[in-house]
């Protein structure tokens, strides 16, 4: 009885943790993509030309590194562009990605709260009677 549990357990092992995404708080300030590949910092002052250039923004992070947000709009990234913002959520590596929760902003040292995946699926829920991906 006792052999048949080592398989299962590194069975178990193997397929589930890798499975499992962290949960975490990233901490940066939001970027145009072409601007982090490029290597540069967006032009602080000249936001409005550089957002209508840009499609797809980004966190970049004190260490340099930089990560995809997918589940929030590009226009709400835009109004935050060279702020420090921090956000929750789920990080997937293979991706490169946050799975936002919540994104908060640094006003005043402190954090304010901008958006977030409950309020964004209930204004869904609200407005247009379900959220894209519920299938209703």
């Amino acid at each position: 009885m006792k052999r048949n549990w080592i398989p299962m357990i590194i069975f178990l092992t193997i397929i589930v943790i890798p499975a499992m995404a962290l949960g975490a708080a990233f901490q940066g300030t939001i970027q145009g993509f072409n601007c982090v590949t490029e290597g540069q910092v967006c032009p602080v002052g000249k936001e409005d030309p550089m957002v209508a250039a840009e499609s797809v923004f980004v966190l970049q992070t004190q260490d340099g590194n930089w990560h995809f947000v997918p589940n929030v709009d590009s226009k709400i990234m835009a109004r935050h562009i060279n702020q420090m913002v921090m956000i929750e959520g789920t990080y997937n590596t293979k991706f490169r990605a946050i799975k936002a929760d919540n994104v908060y902003v640094m006003e005043n040292m402190k954090w304010r709260k901008v958006w977030s995946q409950d309020i964004n699926d209930e204004i869904y829920r609200e407005y247009l009677g379900g959220t894209p991906w519920s299938g209703k």
